[in-house]
């Protein structure tokens, strides 16, 4: 294997041990200097007058020890030009003197200077590609259409906006508008055709099914240093656009619920979410938790989103399992959950409720204390059990008002049968209210 040639030096000067220059050599860069005016001149008096005293020691310290040194000097040419120069000096020998070879370091500093200009215009640019990505994000997301962009090979959805993943179902990573009639599916071949050929296309109606009306749908070509994609755009025709979920009433009431709700798809995905769950997580808008994983806010190991969907699709539901839902944050939040999916078997989309349980113990009413008898007569056992029957009124009282007077649910909560509570209820009078 050959070794990489060194670097030729600028300039070469031989000295006697006194410092005076015997000869001086340059190189191409430098062959228009008469160094020849050099010899016979000390070397101390062709440098920067303030450094010149360090020349000197230098030269003592070469001749003394015979060991090479490197330093910087300000040069002086015979013209009146003046370069930094980087010397590495060399012993001959305390009778031969010494070498010094110099290397001109005014291109080093052209370069220097050279990658800190380019370093700060790519810092610029990055800073404007990043002023562009949030423009195109706020963009994005603000749009009325949905707006999706897939990637060509396999017509998966990358990316997706808020409009697209609500009303359409879109989510990075799901195909794009799969339940298309082969009709449908024909002409968005060969408007996509047309694409790939011309950069875009005149926009087609599609019918997706389930939905109430068609759409229309624009395409154009986004092409990058990595991949291409269909940037698609989609409009109702003639209406809002709307997918097959329930109506603007039953979401307005969903939105205002106390509970966190959201709705996933088979793979986890979020795609509703109402303002407490936002509040629940720490999210501040819902477009930051649209086609993204439910396990990253539910992932306490054997009770996570995994373990929640796999009970929704043996069992058909879940009923107030414990969680932790971890925010955003760093706030860690106690939750019941209760989750069913939209079939019975086999669901395509899971509903899931999750109450904040961990305020329950603060908000629990709390119980007057018993004031003691006016009659003197009164006996502690009679105080004692009347106060035990008036806790146990109160607190069974909260349990049904809690549960919506689901009894089998406040026995559970209460730690008791349901004939026991059942007897309990017979006793303080409950079935007469």
């Amino acid at each position: 294997m050959s070794e990489k040639p060194l670097a030729k030096p600028d300039i070469t000067i031989t000295l006697d041990n006194e410092g005076v220059i015997r000869s001086a050599v340059s190189a191409q860069a430098l062959e228009d200097e008469r160094l020849d005016d050099w010899r016979g001149r000390a070397w101390e008096d062709t440098v920067e007058p303030a450094i010149d005293g360090e020349i000197a020691r230098m030269i003592e310290s070469v001749l003394r020890s015979g060991d090479s040194s490197c330093f910087r000097v300000r040069q002086r040419f015979p013209s009146g030009r003046e370069l930094p120069i980087e010397y590495t000096t060399i012993s001959l020998g305390r009778r031969a003197g010494f070498v010094a070879v110099g290397r001109n370091l005014e291109t080093v500093s052209e370069l220097q200077a050279r990658l800190l200009a380019a370093q700060q215009a790519r810092e610029q640019d990055y800073w404007k590609l990043r002023e562009i990505e949030t423009r195109y994000r706020l963009v994005f997301d603000a749009s009325s259409e949905a707006v999706a962009l897939v990637r060509t090979a396999n017509l998966r959805v990358v990316e997706a906006n808020l409009a697209a993943g609500k009303r359409l179902g879109m989510v990075p990573g799901s195909e794009f508008m799969p339940s298309l009639a082969p009709g449908d599916r024909k002409a968005l071949e060969i408007m996509l055709h047309r694409v790939r050929e011309q950069g875009r296309a005149p926009g087609i109606a599609l019918h997706p099914k389930g939905f109430p009306t068609p759409c229309s749908v624009r395409a154009t070509m986004v092409i990058t240093q990595s991949d291409t994609y269909y940037l698609f755009q989609i409009s109702a025709l003639g209406g809002e656009l709307a997918g097959p979920a329930a109506g603007p009433c039953v979401e307005h009431i969903v939105q205002r619920l106390p509970d966190g709700f959201v709705v996933v798809d088979r793979a986890g995905a979020v795609r509703f979410a109402n303002h407490t769950f936002l509040d629940l997580a720490q999210v501040g808008a819902e477009s930051a938790v649209i086609g993204q994983k439910m396990k990253r806010w539910l992932s306490r190991p054997g009770a996570d989103i995994s373990v929640i969907l796999g009970m929704v699709e043996r069992r058909c539901r879940v009923t107030m399992m414990t969680t932790v839902l971890e925010g955003e944050l760093g706030l860690q939040t106690e939750v019941e959950v209760s989750a069913v999916g939209d079939t019975g078997a086999d669901p395509t989309f899971v509903g899931i409720l999750l109450r904040d349980v961990t305020t329950r113990m603060q908000n629990y009413p709390s119980v007057s204390p018993v004031s003691a008898p006016d009659s003197p007569g009164i006996s502690l056992e009679a105080m004692v059990k009347k106060s035990t029957e008036a806790i146990e009124r109160n607190t069974i009282s909260s349990a049904l008002e809690r549960f919506r007077g689901h009894r089998t649910a406040a026995a559970k909560y209460l730690g008791l049968s349901r004939q026991s509570l059942h007897a309990k209820l017979k006793k303080y009078d409950f079935d007469q209210k």
